[in-house]
């Protein structure tokens, strides 16, 4: 007789795990929180973006251009809303993002570990890497690091991104020159207040093309190895997979090899 309560208290303990486990199976299969989700309730792509960047990004009177505010508005339409872009500056991207203030940043990020550390990034948007500019009489005499790292040596960086990073932590000799605005900084070798500028192989030559007796040293051979890509919010596996496919079409219908050679003629 003792056996039929306890029979009745299994059969009951059993029906309670059963439903427990009904409830976690829903829980788990609903999807997950996502900014994606917030993104496409809120009808806009809220991006920050530096300004001062060329040719990824270029504040332009009350706009901005560039190869990546184009793949920015590509992402926006790919996701079905509009795009808002957000003001920010390299010292304060990593604050600006993390506080919230925009949904992804673009224009020109290097991948850094420091920054992995603190958000998600993209797959890489591009594979590029430091490399020197300087006036084009002096083009043989910076070479290398070696070169550059000299007491007499004068290296001008804007402040708070990985040019100033790479500049302090390869240049133990040569003076370092902060100059805050990333527009104008390379008038800065040209007046002859600075003698060279170690930044993206990309933008010396741009900057090659736009500043005449301004010379790009080996950019197709440059100092380091850079990947560049987009910040997103760290343990978002969801907006990422959205953002990386993204991508990854862009670059296989060859819309990013497009908007790139549309911005360094």
């Amino acid at each position: 007789m003792a056996l039929k309560p306890m029979f009745h208290s299994l059969v009951n303990t059993l029906a309670a795990a059963a439903a427990g486990l009904a409830l976690a199976g829903g829980a788990l299969a609903q999807e997950p929180t996502s900014q994606l989700d917030a993104v496409q309730k809120n009808g806009a792509l809220r991006i920050c973006t530096t300004g001062d960047y060329k040719p990824f990004t270029l504040a332009v009177g009350d706009g901005y251009e560039g190869i990546d505010i184009d793949m920015a508005k590509s992402l926006a339409k790919a996701i079905g809303v509009e795009p808002r872009f957000v003001r920010t500056k390299w010292a304060e991207l990593m604050t600006d993002f993390t506080a919230g203030k925009c949904d992804i940043a673009m224009g020109g990020i290097g991948v850094t570990l420091e920054r992995q550390k603190r958000v998600f990034y993209s797959a890489p948007s591009l594979v590029t890497g430091k490399a020197p500019i300087a006036r084009c009489a002096d083009k043989t005499k910076f070479q290398t690091v070696a070169d550059i790292d000299k007491p007499d040596v004068r290296v001008v960086v804007n402040p708070g991104g990985t040019n100033e990073r790479f500049a302090r932590t390869s240049f133990k000799q040569a003076k370092i020159e902060v100059h805050a605005d990333n527009v104008t900084i390379f008038d800065e070798i040209l007046a002859g207040r600075a003698d060279v500028m170690v930044t993206e192989a990309i933008e010396t030559k741009v900057q090659e093309k736009l500043k005449p007796g301004l010379c790009a040293i080996n950019p197709d051979a440059p100092l380091t190895f850079i990947e560049m890509g987009y910040l997103l919010p760290r343990g978002d596996v969801v907006f990422k997979a959205f953002v990386d496919q993204w991508l990854h079409i862009a670059k296989s219908t060859g819309e990013y090899a497009r908007t790139y050679d549309s911005f360094l003629r």
